[in-house]
């Protein structure tokens, strides 16, 4: 494989998985809310389950979704369902940091979960394997391998973000205004995807 196709590949991957959206957002939250470690966790289990949606379009899932009418809706109710539901947990969060570490962070099923029912994911899993791999199961793994690493520092970067606003923003009505915000953005990020 050349650099040719290597340093394209690279900036498609960066792109895709440091934009903003709804798993970023989810990182971005749990950075301010959880150690590095929990965060850390949602980050792996977004990552590997977003390579595995990958995979799975890159050797024939996304033909299935054609053939099996209602089947690409269902998914996307699903997953607004879904983004609803965290929006709606972390606008009803009271801002307060937990003194210990007994309250329930976003784990690693739950962050590959949300890749499932994440259209920003299958829509840039779609795309960057039509533009890059050409059909060529050899490319579809250099891709898949290069998306790996790129991916869970770009994921990992949004908690270490939330990390930096919990040390540096301590007053619980803050919090709540930033939750809040984040909240309203993955809702609105909802009604694109009905309207889209």
């Amino acid at each position: 494989m050349s650099l040719s196709l290597i340093l394209p590949m690279s900036a498609f991957a960066l792109a895709a998985s440091i934009s903003p959206g709804p798993v970023n957002l989810v990182c971005l939250s749990s950075g301010t809310r959880y150690p590095i470690p929990r965060g850390l966790v949602f980050v792996t289990g977004a990552t590997l389950g977003f390579l595995v949606l990958f995979l799975a379009i890159g050797l024939g899932l996304y033909s299935l979704l054609a053939m099996v009418p209602g089947l690409e809706t269902a998914l996307r109710w699903a997953g607004v369902a879904f983004l609803l539901y965290l929006s709606l947990r972390l606008f009803r969060d009271d801002g307060r940091l937990p003194a210990d570490d007994g309250r329930q962070a976003p784990g690693f099923m739950a962050g590959a979960l949300m890749q499932w029912l994440n259209p920003k994911a299958w829509l840039a899993s779609a795309s960057g394997i039509g533009a890059y791999t050409g059909g060529d199961v050899g490319q579809l793994w250099l891709f898949a391998a290069l998306y790996l690493p790129i991916c869970w520092l770009s994921l990992g970067s949004w908690v270490y973000a939330g990390a930096f606003l919990r040390r540096h923003v301590q007053r619980p009505g803050v919090l709540v205004a930033i939750n809040r915000s984040l909240a309203l953005l993955l809702a609105a990020s909802c009604v694109y995807l009905l309207i889209d």
